[in-house]
């Protein structure tokens, strides 16, 4: 995790109670003596990332549907924060494609760090619950909200002619369809050892969890798209929850022919991810 994170040690589950009441019910004790939540559980896991959005970025407001994916908030911070690493300087303009019903990335971006945040959304169920939340929330109101008309476009269609982004992040859809994503829930259910009917507590949209082509389409699509935008975007960057993946993804990014492309490694916990960025710009301070 990086050593920024505030997250690195174990949760103040005292003080995310006293913050969110509802998060009481889904703590318990391990057979280590741990105190800890189930984290397979999608309401557990919503209960954990309101009490923590509460306390620690001042959000009063967030909830989502329970058929929406739920966001692990330290490893979407962890993205942000190795985005940081990126820039000497402390004023972003963000884009986040894909903001989904948490709008996790624009909420984290804009409360932590201050940066001025864009977010896209296709669904316009999950777009309508992230505009309740901005409009709940008083810090949130310069988020810049966008609707995708299109869903075979990523960046086509929300990027204006007048517009400057320092970065763009994203968090691509995994499976390549529904028969995909289906097949690795029940694998996962069955490897925690989940009762059957709670094999769909981990939640997710048909346009959060695939596309064609899985996320090596979506960030080959995208890439194509980043040429039109090489004037208005300083770092393009997109989530690869598969390592194997990372080669064939960084081959059609390369076909753009861009100036530079770094693949970024994070670790939380026993759990490795990583991200991939590339840029059109020779920028001689950065870094990541």
């Amino acid at each position: 995790m990086h050593p920024k994170n505030p997250f690195q040690n174990n949760y103040n589950f005292e003080a995310l109670i006293a913050n969110h009441p509802p998060l009481k019910e889904f703590i318990f004790k391990n057979s280590y003596g741990n105190t800890t939540l189930n984290f397979a559980d999608n309401k557990a896991v919503i209960a954990l990332n309101t009490a923590l959005l509460k306390t620690y970025f001042g959000i009063n407001f967030w909830q989502i549907p329970e058929d929406n994916l739920c966001p692990p908030i330290p490893g979407r911070l962890d993205y942000l924060l190795h985005i940081a690493d990126i820039f000497p300087q402390k004023e972003i303009n963000l884009l986040d494609i894909g903001t989904g019903a948490s709008l996790i990335y624009p909420i984290l971006a804009s409360q932590h760090f201050n940066w001025k945040c864009a977010a896209s959304e296709v669904n316009k169920t999950s777009i309508r619950n992230a505009e309740t939340i901005i409009n709940k929330n008083p810090s949130l109101k310069n988020i810049d909200l966008r609707q995708q008309k299109f869903k075979n476009q990523i960046l086509n269609g929300i990027i204006k002619t007048t517009d400057s982004f320092n970065v763009v992040v994203c968090n691509p859809p995994f499976y390549k369809n529904k028969t995909e994503a289906e097949k690795h829930n029940k694998r996962k259910v069955r490897n925690l050892q989940l009762q059957e009917e709670k094999q769909h507590n981990f939640g997710g949209l048909n346009n959060e969890l695939w596309y064609k082509g899985g996320e090596v389409g979506f960030i080959k699509k995208m890439a194509e798209e980043s040429v039109q935008f090489k004037q208005q975007v300083g770092w393009f960057t997109a989530l690869v929850s598969q390592k194997e993946n990372i080669k064939i993804v960084k081959r059609g990014i390369n076909k753009t022919q861009p100036t530079q492309v770094k693949i970024v490694e994070m670790a939380h916990g026993n759990k490795q991810s990583r991200f991939i960025a590339w840029t059109f710009t020779q920028l001689q301070t950065t870094k990541i």
